[in-house]
């Protein structure tokens, strides 16, 4: 998901066309008009196809008006024996679904390109979809470095006014805000679904992307085809839980990557470095921040990020970690800083070309409100401390990031879900969705396939265990899965 990292410490880019936030209704009256709309495929990025789909603004109010949603369809290569389309997300949120889809031979095994059109959208709020803005630019590099932890009341009642103020620029600069939840996106996904005329969705979704689908299989369980959620996000867990259990797994993928680096004569690290070397330079960074190759410096915010963004990927983040250990420790950020504007999307001339930021702090506001005082979250701080030293003081606050809303309905309560079958992924040392929720989810879902992959790293599917992948694919192919629920890690095959 959107980690509550992110939504504190500032509280993919390749678009098709001109983003058009609202158009006039085109004589949709009625659900049953969106659902049988006409479109038009065009190609675009000389291979794939392309079209817009109009949705209601409110679901509750058809009138209001409409979202245009872009869409992007990677065809299926072998059309005679074509399955059907499978959406996939990448999480956020924020994130967009067509970059996703673009990379389609990146994300799914030849296999299951030959037999399915894999279809990605950018949710509304997203990217090409109506997009949510918040920020210019220059906004946008100061809240990222700005101060993302309290060390007194001071300093907490200066967030509390920064909230202030970045809600009210996203009032201001996006119409319809209320209208960017989480659940009108499952509904958005639906019409789609429809217009496309599949009768049944096939979807993958990973980290946020699995409480896309969790409220897609909520809203409609008769609608469900084959579902894997990858990465889960526990959708009873209140905003404390979320931030708590996250900080705690964030340390944890420290802890792991640290006793890695310890093994390797190339670590940067003293060999007698605990976690609490990472507070110490956060730390020290804020007293005096590293220097960049550019006018840019690297503020503890930005050092914050970037390790939590390399803490990601094993495979590629922490090498890179490694690297900007190293280079702090004579004073240059550059490496962190890298790892940071990776992480949201930053380019080398200073602009933000998607607007995953924006929008995925309104999306998670929508979603999930805190319902503590300001006064509750300051005296939780504590607990944060206690149980994630590293991480936990710059989480410990996020949940006044979302008090200041105005208007916002109450979100969808999941229940137990019944459905066709549905694969749950989860992996034990997933820093950003900890894989407690994962069997949370699991257990919410009636019908469900727990695959417990035993790695490092965010989700578990195509990470380098054909295990895992072998399981995925038959799923999709064949609807079937098997009888008890499976551990994978990267040396098990089926």
């Amino acid at each position: 998901m959107r980690t509550r990292l992110i939504t504190l410490i500032t509280i993919c880019g390749l678009f098709l066309t001109g983003c058009v936030q609202e158009v006039k209704p085109l004589k949709l009256a009625t659900l049953q008009d969106f659902q049988s709309q006409p479109i038009k495929w065009r190609t675009c990025f000389d291979t794939l196809l392309c079209t817009d789909v109009l949705v209601p603004i409110d679901y509750e109010n058809i009138k209001l008006g409409t979202f245009k949603i872009a869409v992007l369809k990677h065809e299926a290569s072998n059309k005679q024996d074509r399955v059907g389309s499978m959406f996939v997300n990448p999480g956020g949120p924020g994130a967009s679904g067509i970059e996703y889809a673009y990379a389609a031979e990146y994300i799914v095994s030849p296999e299951l390109l030959a037999l399915f059109d894999i279809v990605g959208f950018d949710p509304r709020g997203v990217g090409s979809s109506a997009p949510i803005r918040c920020l210019t630019d220059d906004e946008m590099d100061a809240n990222y470095a700005s101060d993302s932890k309290a060390d007194n009341a001071q300093e907490f009642e200066m967030m509390v006014k920064e909230t202030q103020v970045l809600v009210a620029k996203c009032e201001k600069n996006t119409k319809n805000l209320n209208s960017y939840s989480t659940e009108n996106t499952a509904r958005d996904m639906d019409v789609i679904r429809a217009v496309l005329g599949d009768k049944k969705l096939n979807y993958l979704g990973k980290s946020y992307g699995t409480y896309l689908g969790t409220i897609y299989a909520q809203l409609f369980p008769d609608k469900v085809g084959r579902l894997v959620l990858d990465g889960a996000i526990d959708p009873h867990a209140t905003p404390l839980q979320q931030s708590l259990t996250q900080a705690i797994g964030f340390d944890n993928a420290l802890d792991a990557f640290l006793k890695d680096c310890l093994q390797l004569d190339s670590c940067p690290l003293p060999i007698d470095a605990t976690t609490e070397y990472f507070t110490e330079l956060f730390n020290s960074v804020a007293r005096k921040p590293l220097t960049t190759r550019t006018k840019r410096v690297a503020t503890e915010s930005l050092v914050v990020l970037g390790t939590a963004s390399a803490l990601y990927d094993n495979e590629s983040g922490w090498p890179m970690l490694r690297v900007a250990l190293k280079q702090a420790q004579t004073g240059d950020g550059y490496m962190f800083l890298s790892l940071a504007d990776a992480y949201t999307g930053r380019q080398p001339n200073g602009t933000y070309p998607n607007n995953e930021g924006d929008s995925g702090f309104v999306i998670d506001c929508l979603d999930w409100k805190d319902e503590r005082t300001n006064e509750q979250i300051a005296q939780d701080a504590e607990q944060f401390k206690l149980q994630a030293p590293v991480f936990g003081p710059y989480l410990s606050a996020s949940g006044i990031s979302c008090k200041y809303f105005k208007g916002v309905k109450p979100p969808i309560k999941i229940k137990q879900i019944k459905t066709s079958p549905i694969v749950v992924i989860g992996t034990l040392r997933d820093p950003a969705t900890p894989y407690s929720w994962s069997v949370a989810l699991h257990n919410l879902i009636t019908d469900s396939l727990l695959i417990t992959f035993d790695g490092d790293g965010h989700t578990g599917h195509g990470r380098g265990s054909s295990c895992v992948d072998e399981i995925v694919d038959t799923y999709f192919i064949t609807g079937k899965i098997p009888a008890t629920d499976q551990k994978c890690d990267l040396s098990t095959a089926l």
